[in-house]
């Protein structure tokens, strides 16, 4: 606990000792906010012509007046600031949630990726098998149609003896 101060202070044009145990400056500051008030006061038509005990009452009745309304004004002020901490943590969740849906749905895109190439890389390995399997074929097919070699047998001239006179009369038919 820090220690007691002891503050020599002018309220109302009298020299008053403020004993407290916060700063100097500040006990300076409450002797200074009496003062305003006082002329404040003063001010007020017909306050100089009241009696010193009502005038010490009405400048206490100020006094309490600020302090209510003050005090009005900081829980106000303090119902406004757990609004906006509400609505901050209230966002905060949001925001790790939307966090979370996207941290998982990056993890989806990237499996969805993997899944593609995988199966890109299939299609272009049934791809190959395919165009194999047709190269296969087409040489089946041309090896089966290609024409066996033939084998003549020569028999020195036709059946008749005569391999000339069988042309010819071919030819004239």
């Amino acid at each position: 606990m820090s220690s007691k101060t002891d503050v020599e202070v002018i309220i109302g044009g009298k020299v008053l000792t403020l004993a407290g145990y916060e700063s100097e400056e500040y006990l300076q500051k409450v002797a200074s906010y009496v003062n305003g008030k006082i002329n404040e006061c003063s001010r007020m038509e017909g306050f100089q012509r009241q009696s010193l005990d009502l005038q010490n009452t009405l400048l206490q009745l100020n006094m309490a007046d600020d302090y209510l309304k003050a005090k009005k004004q900081i829980d106000l002020l303090e119902e406004e600031l757990r609004a906006r901490e509400k609505e901050v943590y209230d966002l905060k969740h949001e925001l790790v949630s939307v966090q979370m849906k996207l941290e998982a749905a990056g993890r989806k895109m990237e499996e969805a990726e993997r899944k593609a190439e995988e199966a890109g890389k299939k299609a272009e390995d049934a791809e190959k098998r395919t165009e194999e399997k047709s190269e296969e074929t087409m040489n089946q097919d041309s090896a089966s149609q290609s024409p066996s070699p033939v084998q003549f047998q020569s028999y020195g001239g036709n059946r008749n003896g005569n391999n000339r006179s069988n042309h010819r009369s071919n030819n004239r038919r």
